[in-house]
C-alpha cells in the first residue's frame, strides 16, 4: 500500500520571507506532492493577503494541488462566504478547517465557534469543496479525556470533515492508538500522520515550551548529547524523523503530511531518504 506525501508551508511577515518562500516552493514542486497546504495565523494581515496569495501560487504557478487553512474563531459568516468565494474563482477547492488560536487580548467572534461549525457552514454552501480537518493524537489540549475528544471529532467528520491531519507527534504508538480508537468510534476517514522534523535547537525549545507534545526518552536523549553541536544535532533530526516515516510506513499509514518550516532542504533530504519506503510516491529532483 503506498502514502501520500504533502507539505505543509506558512506565509512570511516579511518581504525577504515571501521571497525565500516563493523559492522553497519551487523546490517543492520537484518532489512531486500530492498537495501543499498554507498556514493562517491570526494577526494584523488578512487571510486574501496570505494564505489565499500563496495558495494561488502554488495552484497557478506551480499546478500543484494546494489546501487553505481557515480559523473559524475570527471569522465572521460575510467573510467566510467572501472567503469560499474567492477560493472558488481561484479554483482551489480544498480548505483544513480549523478553530485557530484564540488570542488573550481579542475576544474571538461567535459565528463560527468551532471548526465543526465552519465545516457544517462550508459543505452547505459549498458541498464541492473537500474539508480536511485537525486531529491529535494525544487529545485536544482543551479536551477533558480521549473519549471527549474522539466524540468531537466524530462530530467533525459527520458535518463534512473527509480527511484528518494530525498535530505533530514524536510518539508513533500514541498514533497508532489514536487510530484504533478512531475505528472503534466509526471514523473511517482518511487520516495523515503529520511529522515535524526538528533540525535546530531553538526549535526544539519552542516545541517543548509551546505544545504538550510527549517527547519519547530516545528523542530527549538526542537533544541532549548534541545540545551544544548544531550539524549533529541536525542530522540527529532528520534521522528521527526519517525513522519514525518508516515505521509508519510499515504499518500502512495513509499519507505523511510534512511540516516543513519553510525550509526545503529538509524536505528534499526527507523525501530522498523514504521514496522506495512509501512506494515510488515521492520522486525526488
Amino acid at each position: 500500500m503506498s502514502s501520500t506525501i504533502s507539505f505543509e508551508v506558512f506565509p512570511p511577515n516579511t518581504q525577504i520571507g515571501a521571497e525565500k518562500l516563493f523559492k522553497t516552493l519551487k523546490e517543492l514542486k520537484q518532489l512531486q506532492p500530492d498537495f501543499i497546504s498554507v498556514t493562517c495565523s491570526n494577526n494584523r494581515q488578512t487571510i486574501e493577503e496570505t494564505t489565499l496569495k500563496v495558495a494561488d501560487y502554488i495552484h497557478k504557478e506551480l499546478n500543484v494541488p494546494t489546501i487553505a487553512h481557515l480559523p473559524a474563531a475570527y471569522l465572521s459568516q460575510a467573510q467566510l462566504v467572501e472567503l469560499v468565494t474567492q477560493l472558488d474563482q481561484i479554483g482551489i477547492n480544498q480548505i483544513l478547517a480549523l478553530r485557530g488560536d484564540i488570542l488573550p487580548d481579542l475576544p474571538p467572534k461567535k459565528d463560527f465557534v468551532y471548526a465543526s461549525d465552519l465545516i457544517d457552514y462550508v459543505k452547505k454552501a459549498a458541498p464541492h469543496f473537500h474539508i480536511s480537518g485537525a486531529c491529535y493524537p494525544e487529545t485536544h489540549p482543551e479536551s477533558h479525556n480521549r473519549v471527549e475528544d474522539i466524540k468531537n471529532l466524530k462530530h467533525k467528520v459527520s458535518v463534512g470533515c473527509e480527511q484528518l491531519i494530525t498535530q505533530l507527534f514524536f510518539d508513533n504508538e500514541l498514533f497508532y492508538q489514536f487510530q484504533e480508537s478512531c475505528y472503534l468510534a466509526d471514523i473511517k476517514v482518511p487520516i495523515l500522520a503529520g511529522i515535524m522534523p526538528i533540525v535546530n535547537r531553538n526549535q526544539a525549545l519552542r516545541l517543548i515550551k509551546t505544545t504538550n507534545t510527549k517527547l519519547p526518552r530516545k528523542f530527549l536523549a538526542i537533544l541532549e548529547k548534541y545540545e551544544h553541536d548544531p550539524i549533529a544535532l541536525k542530522e540527529a533530526g532528520l534521522a528521527y524523523a526519517i525513522d519514525q516515516i518508516v515505521d509508519l510506513s510499515t504499518q500502512d499509514v495513509v499519507g505523511i503530511h510534512l511540516y516543513t518550516m519553510n525550509n526545503a532542504d529538509v524536505a528534499k533530504h526527507i523525501c530522498q531518504n523514504t521514496k522506495n519506503v512509501l512506494n515510488g510516491q515521492i520522486k525526488a529532483g
